[in-house]
Order: structure tokens, then sequence, then C-alpha cells
């Protein structure tokens, strides 16, 4: 019999989010996980640190993929040409799976500015044409997994056996933490997933390396290699709160145009004809 090997991860890449000035009510955006990266960031396409106001995201469609919007500050209304309707406040995350094709909006309440990540997931070709639904995640009913000097909230996924009732199609783990100085934490991954902490606050030692990660610093975990299984230490050298986000790789050709990804070009163009002619719904 093989013995499961698992590693301990290291960190790659270290990379400093800068939250740029954007035209109109859209008034910063940071790239947090820039796209064009389909390979390296497999299986996840873009990741933005967005503060915007009313009249940013009006309706729109996608097809393909799978978004995950946190809010961390303001109210936001969604609302789709599916009779879906909600609103999240902070520490609310929503899990949109667009699928075969939705028209929605993501709109602040009137006098609010709201300060939000939005994911972006790739969905395998066998997905890409499925059913689309919403999973409003609250703040409030999230799993929560407690340890000396530190407190994760789990999304999606599953930390110290803590685990999220999130339905996913392509598995991935999306856990808040928040730590004291001096606090260590471990998180279990698959080996075969790729990953990234995200330091939104703080200051912390992050991987086998024990690599420094400041405030809007992405650190990109390095591969394991053959392992089945890895894990991440992250230690508190400040009060600390970050994200950790990684999923299996889905190893796919990716052509995306505007709000579409789809595996071809002749996939892409499809899109745009049924968005045109009507086969995603009216507003």
């Amino acid at each position: 019999m093989n013995e499961q090997r698992k590693v301990s991860r290291e960190v790659s890449r270290v990379w400093e989010v800068e939250a740029r000035p954007a035209n109109g009510p859209h008034l910063r955006v940071g790239q947090v996980l820039p796209p064009g990266n389909w390979t390296e960031f497999d299986p996840f396409l873009m990741m933005a640190e967005d503060w915007f106001q009313q009249g940013t995201f009006d309706f729109h469609p996608h097809r393909g993929i799978e978004t995950v919007t946190y809010v961390l500050e303001g109210k936001l209304k969604h609302e789709d040409n599916h009779g879906g309707m909600g609103i999240l406040g902070p520490g609310d995350v929503q899990w949109m799976t667009a699928g075969r094709g939705l028209i929605h909006s993501e709109d602040p309440l009137p006098g609010e500015t709201v300060h939000s990540f939005q994911l972006w997931v790739n969905l395998p070709a066998g997905e890409k044409m499925t059913e689309p639904r919403y999973q409003d995640l609250q703040s409030a009913d999230m799993p929560i997994r407690e340890e000396n000097g530190a407190r994760i909230r789990v999304f999606s996924g599953t930390s110290g056996g803590v685990s999220a009732a999130t339905r996913n199609v392509v598995p991935v783990t999306f856990i808040e933490i928040e730590m004291d100085a001096g606090a260590t934490v471990t998180q279990q991954l698959p080996g075969s997933y790729n990953g990234f902490v995200y330091v939104m606050e703080g200051k912390a030692r992050i991987g086998a390396d024990e690599t420094e990660g400041n405030a809007r610093h992405v650190l990109w975990l390095a591969a394991s290699g053959d392992a089945s299984d890895s894990e991440v230490t992250i230690r508190a050298d400040e009060p600390l709160r970050a994200l950790l986000v990684a999923g299996q790789p889905l190893r796919e050709p990716v052509v995306a145009y505007g709000p579409f990804v789809m595996n071809t070009k002749e996939q892409i163009l499809q899109a745009y004809e049924d968005y045109q002619s009507g086969k995603f719904g009216k507003v």
C-alpha cells in the first residue's frame, strides 16, 4: 500500500495590489488576480477589489462562470432576469452560477459606497451550460472554526473539520481568517489545489518558507508536487485579517471575451448570438 504524502506549502510569488481610481461611480479598483493568467490561476479567472456607487454595474450578461461576491462595507442589491433579488450586507457572500446564461445587476443602495471583492471561478466544459443559480451566504449563518487566537469563517470547503454547506461545481475552499498577533493557524488543502492568501489587514509569515505578507499582498502558493494532501501555515506577527482561496484546477482551454468565458472562439460567438437574440431572457 502506498502511503499518502502531505506537503507543507511554500509561497512561490508575492505581489502587491494597488487600488487605482476609475471613472464615474466606480471609484477604485484593485486587481487581486489580474485577468489573463488562465493557466497559473486555474480554476480562477480573476479577482477584483472594488469600491463603487449606484449605477456602476447595471444589468449585464454572463455565461460559463461562477462569480463569488464578498461585501466588506455597504449594502449591495442584486437582481436578475429570472426573478432573483436580494441585498448583501457587510460580511455576506453571494455565490452565483451563471451557467448557460443570465442577465443581472449588482447595485449599491442609494447613498451607499460598497467595498467588495469579486472572484470569477471557471466552469468545466461539461458544466458551462448548466442551469443558473444563486446562493446568498449570510455572514451570521456561516460555520466558524475557533482556534487559540484565531477565528475562521468558512464560506466554502472545509477548515479544521468545519465545513460549509455551499454547493460547488468546482471544488473551492474560501475562508476568511482573523488572528491575534502571535497566533498560528494551519489550513489543510488537497495537494492538487491552486490557491493564494490575500492579506487585507496586518502582517504575517505564510507557508513553510515563512514568506512575509503585509497588507494588500497576494501570496500565491507553490504547487505541492505529487502530494495528495497539503497544508498552509499562517503565523500572525500583527492582528491579521486575510482571505485564503484555493480550488481544483480544470486544465482546459480558456477563451474569454467580456462577460463570457468558454472553451472555444466558436462558443463565445454563440454566446453573443444567444444573448442578442434574446435566449438569455429579457430584463
